[in-house]
């Protein structure tokens, strides 16, 4: 005899809850959700009232969890990501087998792009989706079964393996023709936004002290990433701080040149799963697949991460 389950609140009211309480915002869970703000709140109110119970303490502009909340809050985002993962299992049985490789955007642009039809060849029988976003997925959720993330080493809640160095060395187009250091002082400067900032992040200033040259420049070109500011250095606009790893091809094609030194240690580019997702039979494929080349790209170029110009 099955025993009847226990009644539960309104499953909107529960999204909208996990989302707010992640987030710290019903604005952001707004956003997330596709809905407003105010329906938000509104559902929130709903299993409040549901609850008889205050969940979140409403401040201006911020929102906090209460006790209650807090107790909640575990249970409710575990719900989410358990159907996330058994959902994302069962399509993988049932259909021909897809593995989502979630990058950032530069990564993507200036690597792995010109390597998918290596992989296509490789792995003919797996669909690969890449998801290109600066912002991290949610691997435990199912948002991607790999990353590809630049950074320092993650917590035990993702499984992680080095992948390529970070190596940071300016780059500009030959046709530019950089007589030393001085020149920084007349030409213009290529950046781009840095989501990672810490005491490894790899810019003009960090650059300069590291040279020991004052922080001088002939005017700033700002872009929203890193692959928008190598195009620029290939371009002729400018000297770009730009990773070997995102740069090597372009030196090899010779459309780059490194005009001094010295080079910047950053962070590692690291391959990400969540634990367990690796060893599916796709996955770690694709997952295998990445490393090989990575090592293959690595042996190819080590002068060049070696670089102290």
């Amino acid at each position: 005899m099955h025993t009847r389950p226990a009644r539960l609140p309104p499953l909107s009211a529960l999204r909208a809850f996990e989302a707010a309480a992640r987030r710290q915002s019903f604005k952001a869970a707004a956003e997330e959700l596709s809905l407003t703000p105010t329906a938000v709140s509104h559902r929130i109110r709903q299993l409040e009232d549901w609850l008889g119970l205050r969940l979140f303490a409403r401040q201006v502009r911020q929102v906090r969890l209460t006790e209650a909340g807090q107790r909640l809050y575990p249970s409710v985002r575990g719900g989410f990501d358990g159907i996330a993962a058994a959902v994302a299992d069962l399509q993988r049985q049932t259909r021909r087998p897809a593995v989502t490789l979630s990058t950032t955007r530069g990564f993507a642009a200036r690597w792995l792009l010109p390597r998918l039809p290596a992989l296509a060849a490789a792995a003919p029988e797996i669909d690969l989706h890449l998801h290109a976003a600066d912002d991290p997925v949610r691997l435990a959720a199912g948002g991607a079964d790999l990353a590809i993330r630049y950074g320092p080493v993650p917590g035990p809640q993702v499984e992680a393996w080095p992948l390529l160095p970070g190596r940071f060395i300016p780059v500009c187009a030959p046709s530019l023709a950089l007589a030393g250091t001085r020149a920084l002082a007349t030409v213009p400067r290529l950046r781009y936004a840095w989501r990672l900032q810490d005491a490894h992040t790899p810019d003009w200033p960090r650059w300069c002290r590291a040279a020991g040259l004052p922080d001088t420049h002939g005017g700033e070109l700002g872009f929203s990433d890193e692959a928008h500011a190598i195009q620029a250095a290939i371009a002729g606009q400018g000297i770009a701080l730009a990773s070997v790893a995102l740069v090597a091809d372009a030196l090899e094609d010779g459309v780059l040149q490194i005009p001094f030194g010295p080079a910047l240690d950053g962070h590692d580019f690291r391959l990400l799963a969540a634990p367990g997702t690796a060893h599916t039979p796709a996955v770690a494929a694709v997952g295998t697949w990445l490393r090989a080349e990575a090592d293959a790209f690595l042996a190819r170029h080590a002068a060049r991460f070696d670089v102290v110009a």
